[in-house]
């Protein structure tokens, strides 16, 4: 019997890294809904917190298994110095001033900044989770929202492809500046997963080396 040659899949392998279980979570939510061109093949993983964040990056980056990485984090409260600390983490590895940029995918203050956006243009102005837990509960039903895995798995279930496209007009409208809270640039990560074709990924490595 004539063996069968093992099947490899020509998809481009990205790999995305998550702070915690909330943005974890959330882009697990997208995946399963299918949001992303097919042509992609896309790998989550949680952090743990976003000081482990530059030392997973890193290595997911030397391993050459996925043709771009990227980072999906909080800034959380100014003067932002974990998120600042990133930054500085990611551009001395690649010995590039802006890599990180090209990388970071971030919310301001938090993800929440993004989730919340599928039902309403409300601006979040503040990562405590307790000070959105109204604004959870009236969009979700999830009541005393502190950001347990439970609740976050059933936040994630009122995500429909529907509110993912309000959500999607309405991060595109969102400045990238992450020095000002409320915006996220989240849309370009959603452009970017979108396009038929992956020249884009060549652009970014090379601005990064």
């Amino acid at each position: 019997m004539r063996k069968r040659l093992p099947k490899f899949s020509d998809k481009s392998k990205i790999c995305i890294i998550c702070e915690g279980k909330e943005e974890y979570q959330y882009l697990l939510r997208l995946k399963a809904l299918n949001v992303w061109h097919d042509q992609y093949s896309i790998s989550l993983v949680d952090a743990g917190g976003s000081g482990n964040i530059s030392a997973i990056y890193q290595d997911k980056y030397q391993t050459g298994a996925f043709k771009i990485v990227f980072i999906f984090c909080d800034t959380e409260k100014v003067p932002y110095e974990q998120y600042e600390g990133i930054k500085r983490r990611i551009n001395e590895f690649h010995g590039v001033g802006n890599a990180a940029d090209e990388v970071i995918i971030f919310g301001n203050p938090c993800t929440l900044q993004i989730i919340i956006k599928h039902w309403t243009d409300t601006k979040i102005i503040t990562p405590e989770k307790t000070s959105n837990a109204r604004l959870i509960e009236k969009h979700t039903g999830v009541k005393n929202y502190d950001g347990r895995e439970r609740q976050i798995e059933s936040i994630m279930k009122h995500i429909t492809l529907d509110n993912y496209r309000k959500m999607s007009v309405r991060v595109k409208g969102l400045s990238q500046d992450d020095s000002v809270i409320g915006n996220s640039n989240f849309g370009k990560l959603i452009e970017l997963l979108g396009r038929d074709n992956y020249d884009w990924i060549d652009e970014i490595n090379n601005k990064i080396g």
